[in-house]
């Protein structure tokens, strides 16, 4: 098997465990806070010390792109890791439906924190453009600090680890607002099968402007801003 394919599917394998463990948690545990949170970033730790030496364990498009545009992954394997990684998030989500027999959660992410926050019920376009920016700068946050562990040579041995407790900490602080993705292939698969439960579609579809927009421009953003201060360094990041 040539190494691109094996690295395809390690993205696809790797984004199917993410969704599967993390979502999975988040139905099981009735949306605990503690534990959604830990299961994403532990599931983060172990997808970097198994199949992170095969394709880097992105299994985030937000990660890929950032790495595109930092110039540490071709534009072609980009392609095909966000291909393999809405794949194997769509395949987690509808294997979750099938666990807990219904689609109606997922482990989607919603928008009502963002609204009760802004003293409303109603979930409009004003509500998923705040929710864009909230997660923009969470996975501005995560993106970047991936970049930070990666370029150090000594934290090479611990950098998978450090990811994953960023990972939690992110959670713990949009938990309330989004439910926090970061993520786009994470976030547009639980919704589109939230569909199938008979979600509003309309809610739905705003969710997704914010939790799938807002990650894809926060990882550019934080690459964008890496270049800026540490362009000039030859430090390699892992990919």
């Amino acid at each position: 098997m040539g190494d691109s394919l094996k690295k395809y599917l390690a993205e696809f394998v790797a984004t199917f465990i993410l969704v599967v463990v993390g979502c999975g948690t988040a139905v099981s545990s009735g949306g605990n806070i503690v534990a959604t949170c830990l299961a994403f970033g532990i599931s983060i730790v172990i997808l970097a010390y198994t199949v992170g030496r095969i394709s880097g364990g992105h299994a985030n498009p937000a990660v890929s792109i950032a790495m595109a545009v930092a110039g540490k992954l071709s534009w072609k394997d980009f392609i095909f890791y966000i291909i393999a990684q809405f794949a194997g998030a769509m395949v987690g989500s509808l294997l979750l439906g099938l666990l807990f027999w219904g689609f109606e959660s997922t482990g989607a992410n919603g928008l009502t924190g963002v609204a009760n926050f802004m003293g409303s019920t109603d979930i409009n376009f004003g509500t998923a453009m705040i929710g864009m920016v909230i997660e923009i700068v969470l996975t501005f946050l995560f993106v970047f600090a991936i970049f930070g562990f990666t370029c150090e040579e000594k934290l090479s041995n611990i950098a998978g680890l450090l990811i994953g407790i960023v990972l939690a900490g992110v959670h713990f602080l949009g938990f309330g607002l989004t439910g926090v993705s970061v993520n786009p292939a994470r976030a547009f698969s639980a919704l589109i099968c939230s569909l199938f439960g008979g979600a509003d579609a309309g809610n739905a579809f705003l969710t997704m402007f914010a939790c799938v927009v807002g990650p894809f421009i926060g990882g550019v953003l934080a690459a964008l801003c890496w270049k800026f201060f540490f362009g000039d360094k030859k430090a390699e990041v892992a990919e």
